[in-house]
C-alpha cells in the first residue's frame, strides 16, 4: 500500500486547524495566529450555520498569559467575514505593518 502524505487544509497559504468550535488559522511557528471561535449557530435545513463568531489576532508566545496574547478582536455574523478579517490581520501582522 502506498504511503499517503497528509496535506493540511490551508487558506491563502496558511494552515487551518479545527477543534470543536475553535478554528486556528496560521502557524504556531510564526509570531501571530488567528483564533476564530464559533459562539452561536442556527439550523438551516440539516446544517448548523454559524451566526456569531469571535475573531482574535493572538501572539504565539507561550510565556504570556492567554488574555495578554490577544492583540486585536472582533465579532462577525458569518464565517466568511471572520476569515476575511482574520486573513487581513494575519498578513499585516506577519509583514510588520
Amino acid at each position: 500500500m502506498a504511503d499517503k502524505k497528509e496535506f493540511p487544509l490551508t487558506y491563502k497559504g496558511h494552515p487551518l486547524r479545527r477543534k470543536d468550535n475553535l478554528i486556528y488559522y496560521g502557524s504556531m511557528a510564526d509570531k501571530y495566529i488567528i483564533a476564530i471561535q464559533i459562539l452561536s449557530s442556527q439550523k438551516e435545513g440539516d446544517l448548523d450555520v454559524a451566526n456569531k463568531i469571535s475573531v482574535q489576532l493572538q501572539l504565539t508566545d507561550p510565556d504570556l498569559k492567554s488574555r495578554d496574547r490577544v492583540v486585536k478582536k472582533s465579532e462577525k455574523a458569518n464565517l466568511y467575514d471572520a476569515m476575511d478579517v482574520g486573513a487581513i490581520w494575519l498578513e499585516r501582522a506577519l509583514s510588520g505593518k
